[in-house]
């Protein structure tokens, strides 16, 4: 299939995991791809994979001055813009996520604005140009803990509030921006194999959880998995689709 010929994707987290699948996808189906991450090494490889598709931009997307100058120079490079797939995002363990009592102030607030803030700053320099594109759409990467309850396994408060928050958003701009035809969806992953989450893959409990958590398989999805969902709900296919959310989780949710 080829159902991005001539058109142009920006994606952010491209240079690793479901983001950089899903730059591959896209490419792979004719697109021309913005990549946007904070990892340098990382983007000139995609960039190397990808060859003349592709160009990259470096770029903190909570930093509001550098998420308007990349999608203003990814613009600039492919002179239109046609898709926005935001997958950026963390654990935010790191910074002290944890459960509300657990949770530091800190760790809130750099989780909300890792996984949150970027997308709505990413949309909000995008969406002039998507607006100004028949067929325009934008797909939000959120996850299961922004749908249901996490346990002691998941208990990361911060990461699921900024999740949930994506859904709420993305379903307030479809509805707000249907009338002049640009689509806004999500696809929420269970648990993904990608460096994200590397914890729960050296986890043997978790892993002894899977045939639970994701009966389909009894394991892990793969990051193919997830930019397979994202390449329909981009695509002309996904026409009459907006603001929608589509687990790519192995039946965890239908639970």
């Amino acid at each position: 299939m080829q159902r991005f010929d001539g058109k142009v994707a920006l994606v952010t987290g491209a240079a690793s995991g479901i983001g950089r699948a899903a730059a591959v996808r896209l490419a792979a189906e004719g697109a021309r791809i913005a990549a946007l991450d904070l990892n340098a090494e990382g983007l000139a490889d995609i960039a190397a994979q990808l060859g003349d598709q592709c160009a990259t931009f470096v770029c903190d997307l909570t930093n509001s001055t550098q998420v308007q100058a990349a999608v203003n120079g990814a613009v600039a490079a492919w002179q239109q813009l046609d898709v926005v797939f935001n997958a950026a995002g963390a654990s935010g363990r790191r910074w002290g996520d944890g459960p509300v009592d657990a949770c530091t102030e800190a760790g809130w607030s750099q989780t909300i604005d890792v996984n949150l803030t970027s997308i709505f700053l990413v949309c909000k320099y995008a969406l002039p140009h998507l607006l100004a594109t028949p067929g325009a759409a934008i797909v939000n990467l959120a996850s299961v803990l922004g749908m249901v309850g996490g346990d002691e396994d998941f208990a990361t408060h911060a990461y699921a509030a900024a999740k949930s928050g994506i859904i709420g958003m993305s379903r307030a701009m479809a509805i707000y921006y249907a009338p002049r035809g640009l689509r806004v969806n999500v696809v929420a992953p269970g648990l993904i194999a990608t460096a994200m989450s590397r914890r729960a893959q050296s986890d043997a409990h978790i892993l002894e959880r899977l045939i639970d958590l994701q009966p389909l398989t009894g394991a892990m999805g793969l990051p193919e998995d997830v930019a397979a969902a994202v390449a329909y709900l981009a695509s002309d296919d996904a026409r009459f689709v907006t603001g929608t959310v589509l687990p790519v989780d192995g039946g965890w949710t239908a639970q």
